[in-house]
């Protein structure tokens, strides 16, 4: 595992482009910055600065190399790299709150974006205008959606939200792609369909993952539990509730290995072997002591300003120093996930190694 530090500010969320060469990150403000890897240190060689309010969802389509981004300003925009700068186009979402996550589909041929508007965005180009159209799914929304993950068809699409519930919808647009064929979820797959609906989560649903064959849904609530609905198994749920702080982002890393983090500021491994066969596995993190040394400077400065004290008595026992807020594949297949990245509200980011 490697920890970057990006600085003070706390990093919301982050994306990766495809060599993982380069990565976006917002510090909890209006500005993604893209840094470059030189050697051992991370350079920034772009700021994207077209949002007016805090930066809530980045995702960077590897294929396309096209990086979607919004904000509480209610707007998304896709970002197309041309001469070496990154030119934003404006997206038609029809939202009147904040925008709060979004996702490259698969195909990369649409994005999701959640809000506060009690609504998903489908977000596709329409070549005739030379513009980004959104469909609205509305059906049973009733608070903030927080988050989303696609489902390997690139028609499917999970959402957690902040009434309690999670849900799967289809996003089927026929004027950009072909009918999709039957799936665990379902078969019938007008654009909108509730395909899922699961009502007593426990807590606002922090984060959704499908599994990499797209038969499982996992997701995290704020009442520490963690949660697998299985298609093959008839849509049957298994609910772990932990005593760990509530995760706030999870992540599958193979058919059965899910990783997940959040206030507890440091990655835990998860393993859904069946129906009520969800268990804890381990805390996927060193103690403090190997890593004490490079942080201890920053810290006993840190340590000055905050307390004008030097002791650094207030360290925890973790490589993070704050809540983890998102979780992304650095190398692998979603099917046996390599490394993983993480960052925080410490302003740091962490890639960890998986071991299978």
């Amino acid at each position: 595992m490697s920890l970057h530090s990006f600085g003070l500010e706390p990093l919301s969320c982050h994306a990766w482009n495809k060599d993982r060469t380069q990565i976006a990150v917002s510090p909890n403000n209006n500005v993604v910055n893209i840094y470059e890897k030189k050697d051992k240190d991370w350079v920034k060689i772009h700021e994207l600065t077209e949002h007016s309010g805090r930066i809530t969802g980045i995702d960077w389509a590897p294929v396309s190399n096209r990086i979607v981004t919004c904000a509480s300003d209610r707007n998304a925009y896709v970002w197309t790299q041309k001469d070496g700068m990154w030119k934003p186009t404006l997206v038609l979402v029809r939202i009147n709150r904040a925008a709060t996550c979004v996702k490259w589909s698969p195909l990369e041929n649409k994005f999701a974006l959640g809000s506060g508007a009690r609504l998903i965005s489908v977000c596709y180009f329409e070549k005739e205008n030379d513009w980004w159209l959104s469909k609205h799914i509305k059906k049973s929304i009733r608070s903030t959606v927080l988050s989303l993950d696609w489902h390997p068809n690139n028609i499917l699409l999970a959402a957690g939200s902040a009434d309690l519930h999670c849900r799967i919808f289809s996003t089927y647009i026929k004027d950009i792609e072909d009918r999709p064929g039957p799936t665990a979820w379902g078969a019938k797959m007008p654009f909108g369909e509730l395909l899922l609906e699961h009502k007593d989560c426990g807590g606002w649903v922090h984060s959704v993952s499908f599994s990499p064959s797209g038969d499982q849904l996992a997701w995290v609530a704020h009442n520490s539990s963690i949660t697998v609905t299985d298609a093959a198994q008839g849509k049957e749920v298994t609910q772990l509730t932990t005593d760990l702080l509530p995760l706030l982002s999870v992540l599958f890393v193979n058919p059965t290995e899910i990783v997940a983090a959040g206030h507890g500021c440091c990655p835990y491994q998860f393993s859904y072997k069946g129906p009520n066969a969800l268990e804890f596995v381990k805390k996927l993190d060193i103690p403090k002591q190997t890593s004490k040394g490079s942080l201890s400077a920053m810290q006993h400065f840190r340590n000055l300003d905050k307390k004008a004290t030097d002791e650094d008595d207030n360290e925890l026992g973790t490589l993070h120093q704050n809540s983890i807020m998102q979780l992304c594949v650095v190398s692998g297949e979603k099917a046996k996930v390599e490394k993983y990245s993480s960052v925080g509200l410490d302003g740091a980011m962490v890639i960890w190694n998986f071991k299978h």
